[in-house]
């Protein structure tokens, strides 16, 4: 299973998180085994984690289902973007209690993007759902 996270130590003991590289880049969506090691991973300690993101994005479910895991963790998330937290990584940054930025890192976000095929009527929907999404984002 190729990861894009990865938990560490600092040197005083405290404990990180690292997002480095493309969000769900092989797995995790549709797949029962990332999200669980992930999760695993997430709760094998109680207590405040660093999440350190560089990251140009990825899959926004894998991501919203990342930010969910943060947000109920039991403990202080501090979110640090040391250089990139793009597109479904910027959903994962959101999940901090405290966001931290580097003078020289990017948050980037986007209006949704979607593939469609089908009749006229599938892109139809396609379109409505894209325009719905836009205008749901935060301002």
């Amino acid at each position: 299973m190729k990861r894009f996270w990865n938990f560490i130590r600092d040197e005083n003991g405290g404990r990180i998180l690292r997002l480095e590289g493309p969000i769900d880049e092989d797995n995790f969506w549709g797949d029962e085994v990332t999200p669980k090691t992930f999760r695993d991973e997430l709760e094998a300690e109680d207590g405040d984690v660093t999440v350190y993101i560089n990251s140009p994005g990825g899959n926004v479910f894998a991501a919203a289902e990342i930010y969910t895991m943060l947000i109920e963790h039991k403990g202080r998330v501090t979110v640090k973007v040391d250089a990139i937290a793009a597109s479904a990584a910027s959903v994962i940054a959101m999940a901090g209690d405290t966001v931290l930025m580097s003078p020289v890192a990017m948050l980037m976000l986007h209006d949704p993007m979607t593939v469609a095929m089908g009749n006229a009527k599938d892109m139809e929907k396609a379109i409505a759902t894209c325009i719905f999404l836009g205008r749901r984002r935060l301002s």
